[in-house]
């Protein structure tokens, strides 16, 4: 293959890698624990999917008393924790997330979609902005987080 080519390549299986609730960034990001290796992280995920989301927050507890680096448990608290109805009390978790891992797509989402729950657009543009420069060819936390904003704009205030 030519460089340009195999370039092309591995930009576009990057931007395509993503997996559920935000996880799987490109492996140049901080360096965040395996969760697929911790059963109780496994447990957490799983509640969540089921939304059990109030069931899965004292799991991931654990899960970051163990690993304090893990941004997708972070991640994830704090999407569980706006699932709960408490958006304003997400942000410590997405925060703690980004500051792990500052190229964490679903945190940047999940953060940005929580501040448009509070009525703070500008910060979910900003969030916007950041995943607009991480998703070179886009990616579905950004084009999510787009149509939120987009929504909100129309007069759609999101709910959990």
């Amino acid at each position: 293959m030519r460089p340009t080519i195999t370039l092309v390549a591995a930009s576009l299986a990057m931007a395509l890698s993503g997996t559920a609730f935000g996880m799987g960034n490109d492996s140049s990001s901080a360096p965040a624990a395996k969760p697929a290796a911790d059963p109780t992280f496994g447990r957490a995920k799983a509640m969540i999917e089921a939304k059990d989301y109030k069931g899965a927050l004292p799991l991931l507890q654990q899960v970051v008393a163990k690993e304090p680096r893990n941004a997708d448990a972070y991640n994830l608290m704090g999407y569980a924790t706006r699932k709960s109805g408490d958006p304003n009390g997400s942000l410590q978790y997405y925060t703690q997330a980004l500051s792990i891992d500052p190229k964490h797509l679903g945190a940047n989402e999940y953060i940005g979609e929580a501040y448009l729950m509070l009525d703070q657009p500008k910060q979910a543009e900003q969030h916007l902005a950041r995943l607009d420069s991480l998703c070179v060819f886009g990616c579905v936390e950004q084009r999510t987080l787009k149509a939120a904003i987009a929504s909100y704009k129309a007069g759609k205030k999101p709910t959990n």
